[in-house]
Parts: C-alpha cells; structure tokens; sequence
C-alpha cells in the first residue's frame, strides 16, 4: 500500500514552507538545493501550485515564486490535495476519486476503520495551516 502522503504531497509541503519563510520571488533551484530535491520534481509539484491558485511564478532574472496568500489563509490539507490531486484516503479502496466504494464494500469488515482514519487524517490536517509549521523548533 501506499504512504497516506505521497512524495509529491511532502515535496508540496517543502515548496510552501520555503516560500513562507522568504520574502519575495524565490528561485526554485533555490528550494531543490536547500531541501536536497532534484528542481525537476520540483517543477512538477510547483505546477499544480500555480494552477491552484497557491503560488505565482515570474519568470526571468529576480524571478521565481511567491505565495498568493499569507501562510495562515493555506491549511496543510488543502495544499497535500492539490498535489495528490485530491485524496488523502489512507487505503486505495476508499480512493477512486468517484464517489463509489469498492465492489466488495458491502461485505468489508475493515471499511468502517479506513473510513473513520481517512476522516481523522483529513481532520488533523485541515486543522493545520502553513503558519503553523513556521512555528514549530527545528528537530535538533
């Protein structure tokens, strides 16, 4: 199974915290060499951002990205969704994106437990906005 936050999720996270931490337009190449991330992973992720409404990009030289917003107004959830493309389901089942549960939901004795995480996780996330990370000690 995979993580409940995929790698695209994390590096979304990466992107916003960095340009909250910053004043004006910040290069990407800048957020890959400090986060160790490769700036074409980067890309993708900082696409579905700007598409979203969460970032702006200028291009050319004093270039880069900026928040559209303040940290505040951008809960964790809703920045994980817009790089996941909308889920945070913690088993796929629950992650079809239509509407409909699997097949096999009816005789599921597990589906009341996935479905109780899936809105604990989404809960606690939500909960959360980018100002609060920017909070938060640095692990030693």
């Amino acid at each position: 199974m995979a993580s409940v936050i995929s790698t695209k999720g994390r590096h979304a996270l990466k992107i916003m915290l960095a340009l909250s931490e910053r004043e004006g337009w910040v290069p990407l190449t800048d957020i890959a060499e400090r986060q160790g991330v490769s700036r074409k992973n980067l890309e993708q992720v900082v696409s579905l951002l700007v598409r979203a409404g969460f970032v702006e990009g200028q291009r050319g030289k004093g270039g880069g990205y900026r928040l559209t917003r303040e940290p505040e107004e951008y809960t964790l959830g809703s920045i994980i969704r817009v790089a996941q493309r909308g889920s945070l389901a913690p088993v796929e089942c629950l992650d079809c994106g239509c509407g409909e549960l699997c097949p096999r939901a009816d005789d599921c004795s597990t589906l009341p437990l996935w479905t109780e995480l899936g809105r604990l996780i989404s809960g606690f996330l939500d909960s959360k906005t980018l100002a609060d990370l920017l909070v938060q000690p640095s692990p030693a």
